[in-house]
């Protein structure tokens, strides 16, 4: 056990207590799969024997082994009410395995795009999940050694029994390849940063481009890219563009009160910002958090909004719908050099 500041700590465990906790990487014990990893349930691997999620990367370059674990060392230093806590990992594997705190609930994307129940998706309820996000990220970013998630979407953001967003996922981000002859982009298509993809820079403003989709995907209940390949960005610039912006917002919030439009627009505007195209144009991600804390402020409780909270609980740890942990929803995915200019023509146009 290594003892880090503030009293944090943060494990290794050994090759056989992760094999163990996990049934050996059983089939069984997974609960989500996506382009970074697979994340399986584990247990006995604390004495309160409490579940924990773990979390087999993919894509890791071995000549950065130790400069992966100074990393995550800094990153289980983070102690955020809405961030999901690394707790340790193991490399004695072939892949780093990381170790999280289990959130037994589902995500924003479910929340947004699979729950049935409107009535726990209410204008109110949406402000406060993107506010206590923007308010994890900007923590991330305001840290000494500034961290930056890198793969923000709405199925990395985890929602707790009362619907409280934990963001999740950002660990296994930084064992990008280091190949002198491929340059690797990790990213979900409809959330890239354009500017990312043109000179592969991560920078705290690729995270702002990427939460302010998420905004969109609140606003309109769209997904971030369509069936048919086109950003849910590209199609809000244009009815931007065209005033046609009321078309596109979901008509579960157009009804509730009678600010809402305001709301609506202010939501709109926020998110346009973080859309921009140059990042010195974008908000911080505490501009952004403190913008959304006032308007959810501003916002009068749905009477149906605390309704059926509980609907959002799984019931059981391996149902069929437990993949939508961490994982189910726009899939993370790897781009080598010979894809860049193709996708950036998509995704900056």
């Amino acid at each position: 056990m290594m003892k880090v500041e503030s009293n944090i700590s943060f494990k290794l465990y050994s090759r056989e207590e992760i094999e163990l906790a996990t049934n050996n990487f059983d089939n069984r014990a997974i609960i989500g799969q996506g382009g970074q990893g697979t994340v399986y349930r584990g247990d006995n691997l604390n004495p309160d024997n409490i579940p924990v999620a773990v979390k087999k990367c993919k894509g890791f370059d071995e000549s950065r082994r130790m400069d992966f674990g100074k990393e995550l060392l800094i990153l289980s230093r983070v102690n955020h009410d809405n961030i999901v806590k690394l707790l340790g990992c193991s490399l004695q594997f072939d892949v780093p395995v990381l170790v999280y705190e289990f959130v037994r609930n589902k995500t924003l994307h479910y929340l947004i795009h699979a729950q049935d129940d409107s009535s726990i998706r209410t204008l109110d309820i949406r402000l406060k999940i993107a506010a206590k996000s923007a308010e994890a990220l900007a923590h991330l970013h305001s840290l000494n050694h500034p961290t930056f998630h890198g793969d923000v979407k709405s199925a990395n953001i985890v929602l707790g029994n009362d619907l409280t967003a934990k963001v999740s996922d950002f660990g296994c981000l930084i064992t990008r390849s280091t190949d002198e002859n491929v340059q690797v982009v990790k990213g979900t298509m409809g959330y890239l940063d354009p500017k990312y993809l043109l000179n592969f820079e991560l920078t705290d403003k690729s995270d702002v481009y990427s939460f302010g989709v998420v905004l969109l995907e609140l606003l309109t209940r769209k997904k971030a890219l369509s069936k048919e390949k086109e950003s849910l960005a590209s199609v809000f610039k244009e009815a931007m563009k065209k005033g046609s912006l009321d078309e596109l917002v979901d008509s579960e919030i157009k009804r509730e009160q009678n600010n809402v439009e305001f709301i609506i627009q202010q939501v709109a505007e926020l998110a346009g910002r973080c859309l921009a195209m140059s990042g010195e144009h974008r908000p911080s991600m505490s501009k952004v958090a403190e913008e959304l804390r006032l308007l959810v402020g501003s916002v009068q409780p749905h009477p149906l909004g605390t309704h059926g909270v509980s609907s959002l609980m799984v019931p059981g740890w391996l149902t069929a719908d437990m993949s939508e942990y961490y994982t189910r929803g726009e899939k993370t995915d790897y781009y080598s050099l010979k894809q860049k200019a193709s996708i950036s023509i998509e995704y900056v146009r």
